[in-house]
């Protein structure tokens, strides 16, 4: 299975970025409008997923296999053979010369049109493509209705930016050359009653041409790329496992816009792996934590607000930036929290940093034992440190505190590593105004309140005072590419 990063839009910018350009108040504010117009609309979409490949690559049987394993989700299928266009009476004189493997051979704004509808939850009519009469008005159309996941599976569906915009995963199925030339005989010959002179006659004059122009430059657009298509069960395993933990997330986002999920590739989740191993040795857990807290730091300070500022180049040119928001603290729940610092303060050079002690056994985490806040915390804007969001109850004291200290709720940016549905739910009904940022979405508790995969006791295994901690070689030869 090739290693790709996947992609997955499932957050929305907090403040209207630009490079290289002024932008006036007036243009600035009606952009933050409609930027923030597009992501309270973005979290009410379903997850899309593109297929692309050759001719008979297996992509239809690796769209059943997915959708036989996400069988409690609802799940639609479009196909991009549906969006050919009707032949003229010209053009079905002279079918056999016409390049069905082209991409001006599909409508594809009226493709563009029905996902349209489909991802803002209108009910649509997929036409039913005739391949011996080459006309959609044979077969009444197929009625689609609006569900949680749709699968865009076509040779060309990653042919066109504006259909390429709308995935949030992009899968691409690789097959051997002679293996589809195979596929395609028989299932030419079988279902659209070609002989195999005419099918060979096609595939040398369209099909291998019309790849190598126009199917195979896609690739480099894939997240995922997936070696011999239907037959290979362990990447298909392995991507359903990837999108029950995107479809996790994603369904949370939908439910609460300042849940912000960082965006997840292999990398990330090759160091999540790392993490959670429970042989991996203190140094490996240390370094790719810290890894992890990096990026979740940086993510959540892209959600602070900025101020427009013009510098000179050393060129002599001007350019028109941003300046970052001054007025800002952390404040780490002890212990774990305090794994988070160094990663702060290698972003905030000289940065002020609180500290809170909660009690987290017997009384649910409602005991406050301990607080340190700079004195003026009223007015800075607040980075909540706590690498893991279980129950919620903790967050729920930590944030409680802040705001009677005078922090106004959409000035907190709450950041951790993993965090549990629950605790979600708790704090985000509750605080509704203050970010949530995290690396990923966990399945839940287990009876005994433990956030499930979860890391273990997070403290106890970066600061090294886990006794059960089992020694092994580092992982000097590990490697993401």
């Amino acid at each position: 299975m090739g290693s790709a990063s996947v992609a997955d839009l499932i957050e929305a910018s907090s403040g209207v970025h630009f490079s290289g350009r002024l932008i006036d108040r007036k243009q600035q504010n009606g952009h933050t409008r409609r930027l923030m117009s597009e992501t309270e609309n973005f979290h009410k979409q379903p997850f899309v997923i593109g297929v692309a490949g050759g001719a008979a690559s297996g992509k239809t049987t690796v769209c059943d296999m997915i959708i036989h394993q996400l069988h409690d989700q609802r799940v639609v299928l479009v196909n991009q053979d549906s969006f050919y266009h009707n032949l003229s009476s010209e053009e079905l004189t002279q079918v056999h010369e016409y390049n069905f493997d082209h991409p001006d051979a599909f409508d594809t704004e009226e493709l563009l049109s029905s996902m349209e509808k489909l991802r803002h939850g209108e009910p649509v009519d997929i036409p039913k493509y005739d391949f011996k009469s080459y006309n959609n008005n044979v077969f009444p159309p197929r009625r689609v209705n609006p569900s949680d996941v749709i699968i865009l599976e076509g040779i060309l569906v990653f042919h066109d930016p504006r259909v390429r915009e709308l995935m949030n995963m992009k899968i691409f199925v690789d097959t051997d050359a002679d293996v589809r030339l195979a596929r395609r005989i028989r299932r030419d010959t079988a279902e659209k009653a070609r002989d195999i002179a005419t099918v060979l006659d096609q595939y040398s004059k369209f099909v291998k041409p019309a790849f190598d122009d126009f199917i195979l430059p896609t690739k480099k657009y894939a997240d995922i790329i997936i070696p011999r298509g239907g037959d290979n069960h362990v990447a298909i395993d392995l991507i359903v496992q990837h999108i029950r933990t995107k479809l996790g997330q994603h369904d949370l986002c939908k439910i609460y816009p300042n849940l912000y999920v960082i965006q997840s590739t292999f990398q990330i989740r090759g160091m999540h792996t790392l993490v959670r191993d429970a042989k991996t040795t203190k140094h490996d857990f240390v370094f790719y934590a810290d890894r992890l807290i990096r990026l979740v730091v940086e993510h959540g300070l892209g959600h602070l607000p900025f101020t427009e500022k013009q510098v000179t180049t050393p060129t002599g040119s001007v350019y028109s930036g941003v300046d970052f928001c001054k007025r800002l603290c952390g404040v780490s729940v002890i212990r774990s929290g305090e794994s988070m610092e160094n990663a702060l303060r290698a972003c905030c050079k000289g940065i002020k940093i609180g500290k809170i002690l909660i009690h987290r056994e017997g009384d649910n985490g409602q005991h406050l034992i301990y607080e340190k806040l700079p004195s003026d915390i009223s007015n800075r804007h607040v980075l909540l440190l706590d690498p893991i969001l279980g129950t919620g109850n903790s967050a729920v004291q930590a944030i409680s505190l802040l705001i009677s200290k005078g922090v106004p709720e959409p000035n907190i940016i709450f950041l951790n590593l993993i965090s549990a549905p629950q605790g979600v739910h708790v704090v985000c009904k509750r605080f509704p105004r203050i970010k949530i940022v995290t690396s990923e979405i966990e399945i839940g508790l287990n009876e005994d309140s433990r956030v499930v995969p979860g890391m273990g006791e997070f403290g106890d295994r970066y600061f090294g005072t886990d006794d059960d901690e089992q020694v092994r070689p580092l992982h000097s030869s590990c490697s993401f590419k």
